[in-house]
């Protein structure tokens, strides 16, 4: 079996600016076991874990990470949607739904920012951590240094 144990913590909350937000490529990295990324994304995790960050992401990153999955892992499909279940279920993640007014926020920041090829993803993650004062994403998206966000695990 490919996917992750997820190790749950008690509590839960609201996000903040000491949450983790947690990208497509976070949550990916973290159930592919075999990708050589995995164990610097799983330490990143545990460490949060340790410290009960709470681990913060989106809806749209939700959808985008079932589409990445379902494309180019060897990970079978129902063992993607039930990570996925696991993870909407889990007390230490948070997902923030995006609205029409986040939606709207993000085309803005996209229409904002031509010279970058964020995705719409992207830009509305950019827009939640700026909204909850996030400052670290859980991530290898490059993306998220251009938007002068802190990428871990760090890039060496």
């Amino acid at each position: 079996m490919n996917t992750l144990e997820v190790t749950f913590i008690i509590g839960g909350g609201m996000a903040t600016k000491h949450s983790l937000f947690v990208d497509t490529s976070g949550w990916a990295y973290l159930v592919d076991r075999h990708d050589p990324l995995h164990r610097d994304v799983y330490a990143v995790y545990q460490h949060a874990l340790k410290r009960q960050r709470l681990l913060v992401t989106t809806n749209y990153v939700l959808a985008e990470l079932v589409a990445l999955l379902s494309s180019r892992s060897s990970i079978p499909r129902h063992q993607i949607l039930l990570y996925v279940d696991a993870l909407r279920a889990a007390p230490h993640v948070e997902i923030i739904h995006i609205n029409a007014e986040f939606d709207a926020e993000a085309w803005s920041l996209l229409k904002a920012r031509v010279d970058k090829s964020w995705s719409l993803v992207d830009a509305s993650s950019f827009v939640i951590m700026s909204t909850y004062g996030m400052k670290e994403a859980l991530t290898t998206d490059h993306h998220f240094t251009q938007a002068g966000f802190v990428q871990l695990p760090t890039r060496q």
